[in-house]
């Protein structure tokens, strides 16, 4: 990754809490002084559909929209949503995986067919994939709810040069305070898993 420039593609399922992620990248962003942008797609997202934000830090960002190739990281908060944006990620860059499945409508319906073995289809590219059950890791931290969380936890540990207590600040900055002791577990917790 680019010192100067870093591009995370965050995508889910409406209702994963890509939007807090997204929120929690920017804060990040400014307790470093850079230059931030933020663009939101949002598809059928209070019906289960995707949900896919980009976000964009630099020393000066024109352009909040990720173009295909661009991607440093792909942080996918449901498994087919990874396979579904891999276009975006650079050769070299990384995808950060949670293992879970949420059935779209389609495939509920019978009208298709959920991918088998998502993992397993990333493997062999010209990118790094960390794929792991964060849905598991959230429960045992007290809350199905901070998948998100969890996975930015491996996102700081991934991402060089940038201080943990400026991570932990932005988490506290962005999480109300009645979850916060919730959410630190599995920031917490992320950042173990990517070891």
């Amino acid at each position: 990754m680019k010192q100067d420039e870093l591009n995370i593609l965050i995508i889910g399922v409406g209702g994963q809490g890509t939007l807090l992620a997204s929120r929690f990248l920017g804060d990040v962003a400014l307790r470093l002084g850079r230059d931030v942008k933020v663009s939101e797609v949002h598809g059928m997202s209070q019906r289960g559909g995707s949900v896919e934000t980009c976000v964009r830090i630099g020393e000066n960002v024109a352009s909040p929209i990720i173009d295909r190739g661009m991607a440093d990281v792909v942080l996918s908060f449901e498994s087919v949503e990874a396979l579904r944006a891999l276009e975006y990620l650079k050769p070299g860059g990384t995808v950060i995986m949670n293992t879970q499945e949420i059935l779209p409508m389609p495939v509920i319906s019978g009208a298709a067919v959920y991918p088998d073995n998502v993992p397993e289809r990333l493997s062999g590219g010209n990118f790094r994939v960390i794929a792991l059950d964060a849905l598991s890791i959230a429960e045992k931290c007290g809350s199905a709810k901070c998948v998100n969380v969890v996975l930015l936890g491996i996102l700081s540990a991934v991402i060089p040069g940038i201080a943990p207590d400026v991570w932990r600040q932005s988490l506290e900055s962005v999480v109300p305070a009645k979850l916060l002791e919730t959410n630190r577990r599995a920031f917490e917790e992320g950042i173990k898993a990517a070891e």
